[in-house]
């Protein structure tokens, strides 16, 4: 996917529309309003006195060894599972999604889960039920697939709609509720759901209210010839992919250092200046002449939350409007429709988002 352009707080109008690909922010930008005496205080990790950026650098340096390319899927994943959301997934087959959230469980030090969504999967299929205990001769519950931190919901748009509706609530809830008692899943927690852009037959759409629970909608394509070449390479010896994973994939945290890094990721600034253009940015989505539809005001909490991961993974305590700039796709893309027009003209959503971005003035230091 073609990255937005970058902003600079100090560009002209004018200068926007040429600005270069977005560059990883320095660790001395001094924030919108703010002073330079800030600029070195990166957030830390957790108890092991790593930096959130030494994290995120780890974890994706041991993620590349076994799985290849696709930057923005890992981006947007490790921004939502440092900011407390989850990734809707939109791919063809066979681009190794599984793979890729296996090998996140694997450096992770999480459990994984994974369930094929189907046109006759129950919501007790994915939450549990009570079963009968014969010794007992009393009911207890037998959680189902979803007490896991990293879930893969392949496929989610074949099953119906209340099925799609018990998982997203417990994506909301963090909890799953049956015969009155609540039962906790554990922490971090996070849903990857994956959906096939191409074939729509026997599918269920997710209607609008439940697609932006997601924080972000990664698009995965097709990866680059080299990209491509080197995957030929390392998955073609025909060795068990368990083999590969236990040999070459080492632990690098737990949940505990997951969990304290999103209370820290939470005291990273932002200013009101960016938290205005944030606002802006997503209210221009409800007047934009091709959107049928606008974002909701859960588009903009995605975006200040994915901004201040952002920072934190670039050893910044404090948002710059770059971070925001550069999960707008993500984060937007499934929150607004394109109208009629529009589509018969050929529009796609991101075209038209990066035309919104270039049209919203940056806010100056």
């Amino acid at each position: 996917m073609n990255q937005p352009p970058t902003f600079n707080p100090n560009a002209s109008e004018e200068s926007l529309s040429q600005a270069p690909p977005i560059q990883e922010p320095s660790t001395n930008v001094v924030p919108i309003g703010g002073s330079a005496a800030i600029a070195g205080s990166a957030p830390m990790a957790g108890s092991s006195g790593r930096t959130s950026k030494q994290l995120f650098e780890s974890i994706s340096a041991e993620i590349g060894k076994i799985f290849v390319g696709q930057e923005e899927l890992v981006l947007t994943t490790l921004t939502a599972l440092f900011s407390g959301g989850h990734v809707l997934i939109e791919s063809v087959p066979g681009l190794g999604k599984t793979l890729f959230v296996r090998t996140l469980g694997r450096v992770l030090g999480c459990q994984f889960g994974r369930v094929q969504f189907t046109a006759d999967l129950m919501p007790s299929d994915i939450t549990g039920a009570p079963i009968l205990d014969v010794k007992t001769q009393d009911f207890r519950f037998r959680p189902g697939p979803v007490f896991t931190q990293l879930l893969l919901a392949d496929e989610i748009n074949r099953s119906p709609a209340k099925t799609h509706a018990a998982l997203l609530e417990i994506m909301q809830e963090y909890n799953v509720t049956i015969d009155g008692t609540s039962h906790k899943v554990p922490r971090p927690f996070l849903v990857l759901a994956t959906q096939n852009p191409i074939e729509s037959e026997g599918t269920y759409n997710l209607p609008e209210a439940q697609l932006d629970r997601f924080m972000f909608k990664a698009m995965v394509s097709y990866p680059s010839e080299q990209e491509e070449a080197r995957v030929l390479h390392l998955h073609s010896q025909q060795v068990d992919i368990n083999t590969q994973l236990a040999s070459k994939i080492a632990q690098i945290t737990d949940a505990d250092e997951i969990n304290a890094t999103i209370r820290n990721n939470a005291q990273v600034r932002i200013e009101p200046k960016l938290l205005a253009y944030i606002n802006r940015l997503v209210r221009a989505t409800r007047a934009w002449p091709t959107f049928h539809l606008g974002a909701s005001p859960r588009a903009g909490i995605a975006l200040v939350q994915g901004a201040r991961t952002l920072a934190s993974f670039r050893g910044r305590s404090f948002a710059v409007p770059d971070d925001a700039v550069e999960i707008a796709l993500p984060a937007m893309r499934h929150r607004v429709i394109l109208t009629a027009e529009a589509e018969v003209e050929g529009n796609t959503v991101d075209e038209e988002l990066r035309k919104l971005i270039r049209s919203i003035e940056v806010p100056r230091s």
